[in-house]
């Protein structure tokens, strides 16, 4: 008895798992010729840029004292040891190849393969954009529910145009007010970099600034979404019931009313996905600390095709799993989106 018990409890659990697992298994299979028209147009973009990829890869110094002759055939030999002398289809089948086998290629301005540095950046904007994703989230949830539940109070007025200045500054503009501030001004806070090599400073206040301008030019936008989606949902007719069946308001409101107001907010997370790895090319390029974004800048500023064509197509494949993230968030949050997609 105790076996067939546990046998059905297991196939009610499989009988529940298995629609999100075919749904997440079909939408990764149309995934795959989106990813691949996009690096179609990603290899095409930065084959026609300008200037010849191979001269670049070579150090002058390694030249300077050979003829005419015998650069050009340094430059030829070159070129077919790195593959420039085939055509641009087979050229873009072993980018794949490699891409599929962890070779990324090599880095002209790092003058090392990009496999060697890449996690490391990543891991650097994961570290800073994390900290300031989870803040704004965890600051915003309040404040918008607040000001929805007390709607065109002072309170919710005072948020309204927090909100509105919040989004009309660029963060830029946030970034170089707060580098003025506290590290110019006052001087108690770093100004760029992500550790003291001195030692003096402990490594966590380079993280302060560049998590404070993602926290600011985060919180606004998401006080918003949640503000005017709790707005929406505090008018249904099922919270009104809610109230009548004597339930208290802590209740109604954070357990009925805002589960059913995180659709746009699980849309603003799935947005998120891409910066949470990729980085912000502003806010790193300012304050210089060496993740995605600054890799980004770096890679446009010296023409390096290997970075670039690796960095944007980690972009492009990190937007498309957040548009993925989105759906799947969408079917478990909302019963009725999760009976037309998933079953």
């Amino acid at each position: 008895m105790d076996k067939s018990k546990r046998h059905g409890r297991l196939q009610e659990i499989f009988d529940m798992i298995f629609p999100y697992c075919k749904y997440i298994g079909n939408r990764i299979v149309h995934l795959l010729p989106v990813t691949i028209i996009i690096s179609i147009a990603i290899f095409g973009l930065i084959e026609l840029m300008p200037g010849d990829p191979v001269l670049a890869m070579i150090n002058p110094e390694t030249t300077a004292s050979m003829t005419e002759v015998e650069r050009a055939q340094y430059v030829e030999t070159m070129r077919i040891t790195l593959g420039y002398n085939k055509p641009i289809i087979v050229r873009y089948f072993l980018w794949w190849k490699d891409i599929l086998t962890g070779n990324f290629g090599y880095s002209v301005a790092l003058n090392k393969p990009i496999n060697e540095f890449i996690g490391t950046y990543i891991k650097n904007s994961f570290k800073v954009n994390i900290f300031g994703f989870i803040l704004a989230f965890l600051i915003a949830i309040p404040i918008g529910i607040k000001s929805a539940v007390k709607k065109n109070s002072t309170y919710d007025k005072s948020v309204t145009v927090f909100s509105m200045i919040g989004i009309s500054l660029p963060s830029f503009f946030m970034a170089l007010l707060l580098v003025l501030l506290f590290a110019a001004t006052f001087r108690v806070l770093p100004f760029s970099g992500m550790r003291d090599p001195r030692g003096i400073r402990p490594d966590f206040m380079y993280l302060i600034l560049p998590v404070t301008v993602i926290v600011l030019s985060s919180l606004a936008s998401l006080v918003r979404y949640i503000r005017n989606a709790m707005i929406e949902v505090l008018k249904a007719d099922y919270i009104r019931t809610s109230r009548a069946k004597g339930l208290s308001e802590k209740v109604v409101i954070y357990q009925h009313a805002f589960q059913n107001a995180l659709i746009p907010v699980i849309t603003i997370i799935g947005f998120w996905i891409p910066a949470l790895f990729g980085g912000s090319i502003i806010v790193e390029k300012i304050f210089a600390w060496p993740g995605m974004g600054y890799l980004m800048n770096q890679a446009y500023t010296f023409k390096d095709r290997g970075v670039l064509s690796t960095v944007l197509l980690f972009y492009a494949v990190l937007t498309l799993f957040a548009n993925l993230f989105i759906d799947i968030g969408y079917a478990i949050v909302d019963p009725r989106i999760r009976e037309r997609r998933i079953k």
